[in-house]
C-alpha cells in the first residue's frame, strides 16, 4: 500500500483507518510525506505504518516512486491520502488482478458521495467523477493511480512514473502499461473522496490539469480506448459560447448562436443529468449544470493554454524518456 500525502492532515487518519479495516490486510503500509507543513505526520506516525518523509515537494509522480522502493509487497496499490476505501476494496483488486494473468491494472470507481460533505461544489465533483467512471468500467486504455492496484513485476516493466509530470501522469504511464497489459477499471474496488469544496479553487485545478491534455496526448502511441471524463461535444460547445459572443455585438439577433451553443452544451450528456436529477433532484442539477459549463470552460482555456507552452517550451510536458532514475527513500525519524 503505497499513500503519497501533501498536507491532507484532514482525510490522512480516515484513509489510513480505511487501509488497516480491510478485509485484506496490506502486507506493508507506505506513507510518503512530500514536504507537508501540517501535522501529517503526526498522524501517520499513529499507525504501524512506513513513513517516508521528502525534505522538498517533488510532485506525486515522486513520491510514488519512493513508495514502490519501500515497500515489499508483490501488488502495490496506490492510493492517494484524501480517499478512504470500501472495507473490502483490497480484496477484490487482488482477486481481479489473480483472475485475469493479463490485466496489469485494476482501478476504481469512487463513491458518488464524498468522503465529507462540504457543500455543492464538492457534491458536484463527486458525483461527476463518480458517473463517468461508472458508465466507462471494464476493459479501457488509462488507469488512475489515485485508487489502483498494480503487479510490482508489471510496474517494473513498464518502469516508474514521470518525475517531469505533476499532473496528467496517470495517462503518460497508462500509455506506457497498455502497450503490454490490459488495465481494468471496476467498480468492485470503490472508496470515498475528499474532492475540492470551493469554486475557484476547483476552476484553477482544472486550469492546471488540462494544461497537460495536449502534450501528453502528443506522446501517446495509443489510438484510442483512453478514458473521458466529458462528451466531445460538450467540450466543444461550451469552448463556443464566448468565442460566439461577440457576435451579439453586431447584431442583437446574433445573440442565439452563443445561446445554441450553450443549449447544446446542456444537452450533450442525457445521461449524466438524468443520474444528477435521480440523486439530487431537478433543482440540484441547475446547479450541477452551471457548475459543469465553468469547469468545461477552464479545461478549454487551460488546453489552449498548455498547447502554447508545448510549442515554445521544450521542458513543458512529458519527460523525453518518459522516467527518470529514482532516489534512495529517506525514513523519518
Amino acid at each position: 500500500m503505497i499513500i503519497p500525502n501533501h498536507n491532507y492532515e484532514k482525510t490522512l487518519r480516515a484513509c489510513l483507518e480505511s487501509v488497516y479495516a480491510q478485509t485484506l490486510r496490506p502486507l506493508d503500509v507506505v506513507v510518503v510525506d512530500d514536504a507537508s507543513t501540517d501535522r501529517s505526520r503526526d498522524i501517520a506516525r499513529a499507525f504501524p505504518c512506513v513513513l517516508v518523509a521528502r525534505p522538498e515537494n517533488g510532485g506525486v509522480s515522486a513520491a510514488r516512486n519512493l513508495g514502490v522502493a519501500a515497500s515489499a509487497g508483490q501488488v502495490l496499490f496506490f492510493l492517494d491520502s484524501d480517499i478512504a476505501l470500501a472495507p473490502d476494496a483490497i480484496e477484490n483488486a487482488v482477486d481481479l488482478l489473480m483472475e485475469d494473468p493479463e490485466t496489469g491494472c485494476v482501478h476504481g470507481v469512487l463513491d458518488p458521495e464524498p468522503l465529507y460533505d462540504d457543500g455543492p461544489v464538492e457534491v458536484y465533483h463527486c458525483l461527476h467523477a463518480h458517473f463517468w467512471r461508472h458508465r466507462s468500467a471494464g476493459i479501457v486504455g488509462t488507469a488512475f493511480f489515485a485508487l489502483a492496484a498494480i503487479e510490482r513485476h508489471v510496474f517494473e516493466a513498464t518502469g516508474p512514473f514521470d518525475e517531469n509530470l505533476r499532473d496528467s501522469e496517470d495517462v503518460e504511464y497508462s500509455d506506457r502499461l497498455a502497450a503490454t497489459h490490459r488495465i481494468r477499471l471496476s467498480e468492485r474496488v470503490t472508496g470515498r473522496h475528499d474532492d475540492v469544496d470551493r469554486l475557484l479553487p476547483m476552476l484553477t485545478e482544472q486550469y492546471r490539469r488540462s494544461q497537460l491534455l495536449v502534450p501528453v496526448a502528443a506522446v501517446e502511441r495509443r489510438r484510442g480506448g483512453g478514458l473521458r471524463a466529458n462528451r466531445t461535444g460538450g467540450v466543444l460547445a461550451a469552448g463556443l459560447v464566448p468565442l460566439t459572443l461577440p457576435l451579439a455585438l453586431l447584431t442583437p439577433w446574433l445573440i442565439a448562436a452563443p445561446l445554441a451553443c450553450a443549449l447544446a452544451f446542456a444537452l450533450a450528456d442525457p445521461g449524466l443529468s438524468r443520474f444528477v436529477a435521480r440523486r439530487k433532484g431537478w433543482l440540484f442539477l441547475l446547479r450541477f449544470t452551471t457548475l459543469h459549463f465553468a469547469v468545461h470552460l477552464a479545461l478549454v482555456l487551460g488546453a489552449v493554454t498548455g498547447a502554447v507552452r508545448w510549442l515554445v517550451d521544450p521542458r513543458f510536458g512529458p519527460s523525453v524518456r518518459g522516467r527518470r532514475d529514482r532516489p534512495a527513500p529517506v525514513a523519518a525519524p
